[in-house]
């Protein structure tokens, strides 16, 4: 079945000028020279040239100035006849004139070019019509265009590195980010499933995994630059001032035994992984979720040991001048030696306190400021007085965080009495444990997996005169009503309670930085066996969350506050996409393009101000046999079916 196809372009040629043919005569003519109008195109990367009309010796014209602008001319009448548009290239020579005109009247006569108002049309066999080469585009082709806002190419040559290394680079930060997975499953991705090779320029032919595992080296040693060049362009590109920062530190582990690394160290384990080293990774973020500064240390490395590492790094890698930084931090790194430091070196800070709840006296001048969280549940936050202090401290209550903490104290009392029960019922079995020394070894094993509650009980074993435990009894105490409060610490004093809320409330974004590198991005686990890899592999994560961040950022400010893994899904609908198809005179039609975003694709492209289509199309037509010219009458156009 045959139909005509129209396909929307301003032009069919690619480009048209006039070709010099050598020819040899017999008798008196000798050597002479025609020539002919030439439609030049690309077809498997080979520059092929396609004859549209046969213009003689052109003798009217025997300057060869002439000959180049009356292909200028030619071209430009039918760019003018194809699109409607009139281009003013000045001709003031009357033959090249008459002769444009001339020859383009016969070109319209032979119809020897499509020129049907912009439509290019073919008759196609329908039946033939296929696609092929079909690749993920859209998530890829959303990464680049916000590595192109970080200007990270732009940096790297400045490093003086070569198109091919930064096209390589773009393309395995972008695979990160699109499909997070080891360099030999990266490789495959890009070799069969992703278009990204053809948005970088990088030859997907010479993709491996060895090529991704080398350039991740390579960007890790400009580490400490590049990131202070992101931190810096997304300071500029969002108008970002830095008033506060985060400094948090996570872990991560490895699997298998890494013996000859010098950072994986065993320590606790965020995952719960005591059986598997570890590596501590530190970062301060911006309120907005921008990575500032980040470090790794060994696995053993306590959270509150990090902070004097970080604190020379603070002020240069964040923009606000003239003043410091408040620096948000959790429990686990604000020990009073730290704090101590942060004020020796002139910073603000804001904490959970490490002190009792015991140790303070409720502010009887200030009173009680009720709010709501994110979640809309009430709190109320209250000024307390801490003696030997001169810190602001503000005591919060959450009914909710209450609810939740009785529920576990429940839950871990239960569980630290079912084990006295089977400790004590050992005492009565035949071979069960009786010694003294033994059963407080038991003991002493459940209060250690039980920590927050066992401090709650009296346990008592009584033994005879051959230390054999024969009674054990254990009593509960009241726990003292403290489910659902905590106290927070600042050296802020002008702000009012709930500004104080606000700005502890920030470390949230933290948190969502973690999740993301350790699931959206796979950090966790590292399966790299030496500390170059291991380093690499976790910066190259950092780098694809400087994309996420950019991405959602922006998508934020406008309402949407999409996951990753959401965006990710949403984009993959977009493909690139090769469709064949043979015209009425056996000739072979490709058309390389980019579907068309679906609506969903077409608002995330919008909010963020991207362009949604890396190219319009590439079409390329294979030329006919010289046998099957032959068979093809003179005149091409196209008769109705």
């Amino acid at each position: 079945m045959l139909l005509i196809l129209f396909l929307a372009s301003s032009i069919v040629l690619q480009s048209v000028f006039i070709k010099r043919i050598n020819r040899s005569g017999s008798g008196s003519y000798g050597q002479y020279s025609v020539y002919r109008l030439v439609e030049s195109y690309r077809y498997n990367d080979m520059v092929r040239h396609h004859t549209i009309l046969n213009l003689g010796p052109l003798a009217e014209l025997p300057d060869t100035e002439q000959k180049r602008e009356l292909g200028l001319r030619i071209e430009q009448l039918v760019k003018q006849d194809a699109t409607g548009i009139q281009e003013l290239y000045p001709v003031n020579d009357p033959a090249v004139e008459q002769l444009a005109q001339q020859f383009f009247g016969q070109i319209k006569q032979k119809q020897r070019l499509d020129l049907q108002s912009g439509k290019d049309l073919h008759t196609i066999d329908a039946d033939s019509l296929k696609n092929k080469n079909v690749r993920e585009a859209g998530v890829e082709w959303l990464c680049l265009q916000a590595l192109e806002q970080l200007k990270i190419d732009s940096f790297l040559r400045t490093k003086q590195w070569d198109e091919e290394q930064i096209q390589l680079a773009l393309t395995h930060i972008v695979s990160r980010a699109s499909y997070p997975a080891s360099e030999l499953r990266t490789s495959k991705w890009i070799q069969q499933n992703s278009a990204i090779c053809e948005l970088t320029g990088y030859p997907v032919a010479q993709i491996t995994k060895d090529k991704l595992y080398g350039i991740s080296h390579k960007l890790y040693e400009v580490k400490d630059e590049l990131e202070l060049h992101l931190s810096s362009r997304t300071n500029e590109l969002f108008d970002l001032d830095d008033k506060i920062i985060i400094y948090d530190l996570t872990n991560t582990y490895f699997e298998g035994s890494v013996r000859n690394s010098s950072i994986a160290r065993f320590g606790r384990s965020k995952e719960k992984r005591s059986d598997a080293r570890l590596i501590v990774l530190a970062v301060v973020v911006n309120t907005e979720g921008f990575l500032k500064y980040s470090q790794t240390f060994e696995g053993n490395m306590s959270d509150s040991a990090s902070l004097g590492h970080i604190i020379k790094q603070l002020s240069a890698r964040t923009s606000a001048t003239g003043r410091k930084p408040v620096v948000v931090m959790d429990a686990g790194i604000a020990s009073e030696s730290n704090l101590a430091l942060l004020r020796e070196q002139g910073y603000d800070y804001m904490c959970v306190s490490r002190a009792g709840m015991s140790k303070y006296q409720v502010d009887a001048e200030a009173a009680p400021v009720n709010i709501t969280d994110k979640k809309k549940q009430p709190m109320t936050l209250q000024r307390v007085k801490v003696e030997d202090t001169t810190d602001t401290w503000l005591r919060i209550h959450s009914p909710a965080k209450a609810i939740k903490e009785l529920g576990m104290n429940s839950r871990f009392a239960e569980a630290f009495e079912r084990g006295l029960a089977q400790i004590k019922k050992s005492l009565s079995k035949k071979g069960g444990v009786k010694k003294r020394d033994k059963v407080w070894e038991r003991i002493g094993r459940l209060k250690a997996k039980y920590p927050s509650i066992h401090k709650h009980y009296q346990i008592e074993a009584k033994s005879d005169e051959k230390d054999i435990v024969t009674e054990m009894t254990w009593t509960c105490e009241p726990v003292a009503k403290n489910e659902g409060y905590y106290l927070l610490r600042t050296t802020l004093k002008e702000q009012d309670e709930h500004t104080q809320w606000t700005i502890y409330n920030t470390i949230r974004e933290i948190e969502a930085t973690f999740r993301v590198l350790k699931t959206d991005l796979d950090l966790r686990p590292i399966y790299h066996k030496t500390d170059a890899a291991a380093l690499a592999h976790l910066h190259l994560g950092l780098l694809a969350y400087w994309i996420v961040n950019t991405v959602r950022h922006q998508l934020k400010q406008k309402g949407n506050n999409t996951q990753w893994k959401d965006i990710v899904r949403t984009m993959n609908t977009q493909k690139m996409v090769t469709t064949t198809m043979d015209d009425k005179y056996g000739q072979r039609i490709e058309i390389r393009q980019c579907s068309e975003p679906t609506a969903e694709v077409e608002a995330i492209y919008q909010a963020l101000g991207y362009r949604t289509k890396p190219f319009g199309r590439k079409k390329s037509v294979v030329p006919l046999a010289v046998t099957k010219i032959l068979e093809i009458p003179v005149n091409r156009a196209f008769e109705p079916t």
